[in-house]
């Protein structure tokens, strides 16, 4: 089938198609491994599920019964209400929200459910129905609540129930030895218990360990696709994330990332592992996530510009010399075609990554960063002609500037971000790379996305001929602001602070601006129908007024001074007082208005992709001849697929 745009919708959430632009140009070799590596990226899908709370795979079970036994009727409230339920655990790998982590309500009643089951013949289990229905068990997936204990208040399944957060503290920093030059990322892939004698143990993740069956197929699949590796770099890779997988050694994981670093000659390539930390509380413990790429070669041009003149951003960045890097070693940069998304990374993708997150592997072998060009635009043109900018942009004037810039810069921040900034500064000698504990996340996201903001004003970029004239950058200024002021908060519910990392960073760095700008930027209250007047008379909306965008900059290179000193120097009372005061707490009136205005647009404020399959054409040998796309499957077709094909977890 071909390829189209889909607009399938339901509660706050979009679904977007991406194409896989270039598969068609790839050889047979290349397309093969692109088809392994992407079954390797679906095998791990329970693990994600069970990472997030020890509840939803059997309440993905029981629902998916009755979504495809049920015989009464479909079309009356309570079972289109329990089809949103459904979609809305299937987006977000489990019972939370996937962003505020905040647990569903159903929109059915109880007994319906049981009704339901009962006549598919479906056994009730009165704990799930706990769970479900009641709003006070398990009711957030991560808490960030200042004083309050983030392991026994988070769902996430990290960590043994009974377990607390200072003693899971104790339990990894006796593991620490000072000065360690080559520390391992202690706790990233095992679940915290406690033994029968009552002691805190580790249990692994590995083949033969916890979610050893899922990971004996990615194994069975990893080795399929060592056998059309492009290059010998990708097949000792692969060699050793496989050695990682079947012994669980921390040590052996370096080795992988630091090969996986190295590894650049192919146009393939891949991640699949335990990576991102930001569904753990304390920030140790990694969720699983799987993705397939290839090289977009002509959009590459533009990130190896950047990569390239690493050392000038570095030697330029206005922190102090102390936390900057000497030598900047093993950049690499490239604008990438999605191909396969799994894992923590579907459905909902973020469209920059940039890895290995071990500090001393980025200080001394470099890291890999790649924005995915086929992701960002399936998101652009589901944004154009929707009329958010008309509403929250302040006049003509900066609409248009917008409309002229932002979505080429929106990619350039993102490739400074990921391949500069997360690259950037190194921590002083000794400092432990989990001394921020659960404010770490915000803190390393903020000082990305500073480094970015710095940068996307700086002439050097015109030189490079990445941005077109000085001016650009106001766009992606206002646009951010904008953005960490107001226009995020539609993705909060009333009565809730600000839990996610990326959205605290955002937060925490519009809001420092704002106190700090000394008037260069505001809110402002304008009149609905006079934008551009200074009359306050009848209703009135909020807008971000932005007067001195070259004193904007200049505080965006003292904040990220500051963030760097706090994330070098391991300062956890100036990341805490920082995150607590800027980053958190929502204007009660404002959030009203944002939400109102935004639910004007009938907009959904979350977007997330259907993945292509694949399909395998052979001869009467059975040798593989060809793999083809196909993008017709829906949303409820493939996650019901995905259940049957690759559950491998109880």
């Amino acid at each position: 089938m071909d390829f189209s745009y889909t607009d399938e919708r339901f509660a706050d959430i979009q679904m977007l198609r991406y194409r896989v632009s270039g598969f068609e140009h790839l050889s047979l070799q290349q397309k093969t491994l692109v088809y392994y590596l992407s079954q390797a990226a679906l095998s791990g899908r329970d693990i994600l599920w069970h990472q997030n709370c020890r509840y939803n795979l059997p309440i993905r079970r029981m629902l998916e019964a009755v979504y495809t036994k049920y015989e009464g009727s479909r079309v009356d409230d309570e079972f289109r209400q329990f089809e949103i339920y459904l979609k809305r655990v299937w987006f977000s790998n489990g019972i939370h929200h996937h962003y505020g982590c905040e647990k569903f309500l159903p929109g059915f009643s109880q007994a319906f459910l049981r009704h339901a089951l009962t006549s598919i013949g479906y056994p009730i289990d009165d704990e799930l129905m706990e769970v479900i229905f009641n709003p006070d068990i398990l009711s957030k997936r991560v808490n960030q609540a200042e004083g309050e204990d983030l392991l026994q208040t988070s769902a996430m399944n990290y960590y043994a129930s009974d377990i607390t957060q200072r003693e899971a503290e104790d339990f990894y920093d006796a593991m620490k030895r000072p000065n360690t030059p080559h520390p391992v990322q202690y706790g990233m892939n095992s679940r915290l218990e406690r033994n029968a004698e009552g002691r805190l143990v580790e249990r692994i993740w590995r083949s033969g360990g916890l979610y050893g069956s899922s990971i004996d197929h990615i194994i069975d699949w990893l080795r399929k696709a060592q056998t059309v590796t492009e290059t010998e770099q990708q097949y000792q890779v692969i060699e050793t994330l496989i050695d990682f997988y079947q012994t669980g050694n921390l040590r052996t994981f370096d080795d992988y990332t630091i090969q996986w670093v190295h590894s650049t000659e192919g146009d393939v390539d891949f991640t699949n592992g335990f990576t991102e930390v930001y569904g753990d509380p304390l920030g140790l413990k990694a969720s699983w996530e799987g993705y397939v790429n290839f090289r977009d070669s002509q959009a590459t041009a533009r990130t190896e510009k950047l990569s390239s003149n690493a050392q000038w951003f570095e030697d330029h960045s206005p922190v102090a010399p102390q936390f900057k890097k000497k030598e900047c070693r093993g950049v690499s940069a490239k604008v990438v075609i999605a191909a396969m998304l799994g894992g923590d990374l579907y459905p909902s993708s973020a469209i920059g990554i940039n890895l290995p997150n071990s500090n001393w592997v980025r200080q001394e072998h470099g890291s890999k960063s790649v924005t995915i060009g086929n992701l960002t635009e399936a998101y652009s043109k589901a944004a154009h002609g929707n009329g958010f900018r008309e509403e929250f942009v302040i006049d003509a004037e900066t609409l248009a500037l917008m409309e002229k810039y932002e979505d080429s810069l929106d990619d350039l921040h993102t490739d400074l971000h990921e391949c500069l900034g997360h690259g950037s500064g190194q921590l002083l000698p000794g400092t432990d790379p989990d001394a921020l504990k659960a404010y770490g996340s915000t803190i390393e996201e903020a000082r990305a996305d500073l480094f970015a903001l710095y940068y996307i004003a700086d002439p050097k970029l015109v030189e490079l001929g990445l941005t077109p004239d000085v001016e650009a950058y106001r766009s992606q200024y206002y646009g951010y602001m904008m953005n960490g002021l107001m226009t995020q908060l539609v993705r909060i519910e009333p009565g809730n602070q600000i839990e996610e990392a990326h959205m605290r960073n955002r937060s925490l760095i519009a809001h420092w601006l704002l106190e700090h700008s000394e008037g260069a930027m505001q809110l402002v209250k304008i009149p609905v129908e006079a934008k551009e007047t200074s009359e306050r008379q009848g209703p009135t909306k909020t807008y971000l007024k932005i007067t001195d965008y070259l004193k904007l900059r200049v505080l965006v290179g003292r904040l990220l001074a500051e963030v760097q000193r706090i994330k070098s120097e391991g300062d956890y009372e100036a990341a805490r007082e920082l995150v607590e005061r800027y980053a958190v707490r929502i204007d009660a009136d404002l959030h009203r208005e944002v939400l109102e205005r935004y639910r004007a647009l009938n907009l959904a404020p979350y977007k997330g992709f259907i993945n292509p399959q694949y399909l395998v054409v052979r001869n009467d040998k059975s040798e593989i001849t060809d793999i083809q796309i196909i993008y017709g499957e829906t949303y409820a077709e493939q996650m019901l697929r995905y259940s049957r094909e690759y559950s491998y977890e109880r």
